[in-house]
């Protein structure tokens, strides 16, 4: 679906733009694990003001039917009159993105914004004027590669691709 070489010009330019923006600023970089560690790193690279970074990883406990989010875990960085760049490896339906936008806004931040590689349009069961960064739109079908897995498997991948048989 991308090649390396496809993700690394786009993240670049997402950098540059992310650095403009934020250039007499100290924005947080919260990143949401397990997927965007790849992401993360890469965009990090391009980011050319100072800034800190963190990562957080959502809790879900399976109740009736469909998982619910309802913690998370390891932010170690007080944001309160900061601004926070939230970095997504992937939004689909959005129901992570919306809940720790939720959590991140209960910590007073001065701004908070979201940072995508990848948003499946359709899939997308919530409208984000936060989601100020995309990679790229996709459809619905499954990826994986570059962070992205499947079964825990494929994260490594330097590329990202659909409809993979393992």
């Amino acid at each position: 679906l991308f090649e390396e070489e496809q993700i690394q010009k786009r993240v670049r330019l997402m950098g540059i733009d992310i650095s403009r923006r934020y250039e007499h600023k100290l924005p947080v970089f919260i990143g949401v694990l397990n997927g965007c560690f790849m992401f993360m790193a890469d965009l990090l690279k391009q980011i050319d003001v100072p800034c800190e970074m963190s990562f957080i990883k959502l809790a879900s406990y399976i109740g009736t039917g469909q998982s619910e989010l309802n913690e998370l875990l390891g932010l170690g960085i007080d944001l309160e009159g900061r601004d926070v760049i939230i970095v997504e490896d992937i939004v689909d339906s959005g129901h992570s993105l919306k809940y720790t936008l939720d959590a991140v806004k209960k910590l007073n931040p001065a701004s908070v914004i979201a940072c995508a590689l990848l948003v499946k349009p359709e899939a997308l069961q919530y409208h984000f004027e936060e989601l100020t960064y995309v990679g790229f739109e996709i459809s619905k079908e499954f990826v994986v590669g570059y962070g992205m897995d499947f079964n825990g498997l494929c994260r490594n991948l330097p590329d990202i691709y659909k409809n993979v048989a393992i």
